[in-house]
């Protein structure tokens, strides 16, 4: 049984839960995480929780083929996860199956991972008649299509989602990303990172922009799912401005953390409502649910969690702009900001390439990127001028480090889906809008048949 979580007596606490993360540069890892729609392949509807070949069981044939351990929401098994420290399963509100992988030192074990993992769900997916479908926001469903998992930190974030922005509920139920989480050796070094991170986020989103479909039709955007995030919460998202200010560090972030409402505080495994409440009255013992209680390390841990901006800080970095797509661009976003973020000279070349920007220019990048991705204009350019010399600094940050496959390729070969898309000018939704323009015949639905994910052959 784990040891009870220390309650906070101190702001040293608050900045600890972050600060711990520092490590040296030897034990940094790459911890990468990918969503994906499941649904029925006769049918294209999604995937329910419930059902011979629902998502539960689906869960029940991986627990018994691996021994990972479940955990559970009252008596619904809705993850699964390594005991020998490696990755885990879990579900996102609207059924979409989330691999967060375990923590490795290149992206060739990332790589590995990722289709080990497809290859051992499509052994049993093949006969549940179940397929997965990575892209950034489900094509075809609408919101009452979906089904909701049955996890209680979802029953409390819906309705909230409902009253502070328009977009949040399909934020929850129907997109999908991929992330990775990489590591500081330093608060010096978090910050440069988490600000090289945040201005880059929207290059990244442009790379990746795989979301121009809407219940059946294009929704006018090219990473529909980023635009979701600029109308979900305002409080919880964004850019982070502050972090590029004078004096930014752990104790900010914990600072920006304290005005963030709360969702909920876990007590016996069981979910309290606390949507809207303030965590500094309930470090003050004044949180109307838990009156004259105050809160532990975990409760602010939790906390944290439930942050969502465009780069999010906890004992790694989150990198959080990318739209869920195929089996190759799970790798490749990975890959971007290894290159960019691993390799100290690679670092400097892109805070060089950033630090001038100003918080209007961060700001608006965010916004038209989601309509215009690399073609939105910046300074005399475009995006695509920034992602061009942002890929070339990440390939030689990951020349530099030099790490190769059994056939002696270093980890450049990942880049190459974002090479790919540079070279022709043309986003992966640009792509998919040409089909659906073309041989699709204005029909979304062959996207399911030929997007299917699976492991690389």
């Amino acid at each position: 049984m784990a040891s009870p979580s220390p309650v906070i007596e101190t702001r040293a606490q608050l900045v600890e839960a972050m600060s711990r993360g520092s490590k040296p540069k030897a034990d940094w890892r790459i911890g990468t995480e990918h969503e994906k729609f499941t649904f029925y392949r006769d049918s294209l509807e999604p995937v329910p929780y419930f059902g011979d070949n629902g998502i539960r069981a689906l869960l029940g044939k991986v627990q018994a083929e691996t021994a990972w351990v479940p955990s559970y929401d009252g008596e619904n098994v809705i993850g699964l996860s390594d005991p020998k420290g490696g990755g885990s399963i879990s579900l996102e509100p609207g059924g979409q199956f989330e691999l967060s992988g375990a923590p490795l030192s290149t992206l060739h074990q990332t790589c590995v991972e990722t289709n080990d993992h497809l290859r051992l769900l499509r052994k049993f997916t093949e006969p549940m008649g179940i397929d997965f479908l990575g892209i950034g926001v489900a094509p075809t469903w609408t919101l009452d299509e979906i089904p909701a998992m049955p996890k209680s930190r979802y029953g409390i974030m819906t309705p909230y989602m409902e009253k502070v922005g328009t977009l949040g509920t399909s934020m929850m139920y129907r997109s999908c990303t991929v992330q990775v989480n990489l590591d500081f050796s330093s608060e010096a070094d978090m910050v440069k990172k988490l600000r090289v991170g945040l201005a880059l986020q929207p290059v990244a989103t442009a790379l990746f922009a795989n979301s121009p479909f809407l219940e059946g039709k294009p929704n006018g955007f090219l990473s529909f799912r980023s635009h979701i995030w600029l109308n979900t919460d305002n409080e919880r998202t964004g850019m982070l401005p502050f972090v590029f200010e004078d004096g930014m560090g752990f104790e900010r972030y914990a600072d920006h953390a304290l005005d963030v409402p709360m969702y909920f505080v876990i007590r016996d495994d069981e979910y309290i409502n606390c949507a809207g409440e303030s965590f500094r009255d309930f470090l003050e013992g004044k949180l109307p649910q838990l009156p004259g209680e105050k809160p532990t390390v975990r409760d602010w841990e939790d906390h944290l969690s439930t942050l969502f901006p465009e780069v999010r800080l906890k004992q790694f970095l989150e990198m959080r702009g990318a739209d869920g797509g195929p089996w190759e661009g799970i790798c490749a976003l990975p890959a971007f900001w290894v290159g960019l973020l691993y390799d100290q000279t690679a670092l400097d070349a892109a805070w060089d390439l950033v630090k001038d920007w100003t918080s209007e220019e961060r700001e608006t990048l965010r916004r038209q990127v989601p309509t215009t991705a690399l073609k939105t204009p910046f300074r005399d350019g475009t995006l695509m001028d920034i992602a061009r010399r942002a890929v070339e600094i990440s390939r030689a940050g990951l020349k530099a480090r030099n790490q190769r496959n059994w056939e002696g390729a270093d980890e450049t070969i990942f880049l190459k889906p974002i090479e790919h898309t540079l070279a022709t000018g043309k986003t992966p939704a640009e792509r998919l809008l040409d089909l659906y323009h073309g041989e699709w015949g204005g029909d979304v639905t062959p996207i399911f048949a030929e997007h299917a994910m699976g492991p690389a052959s």
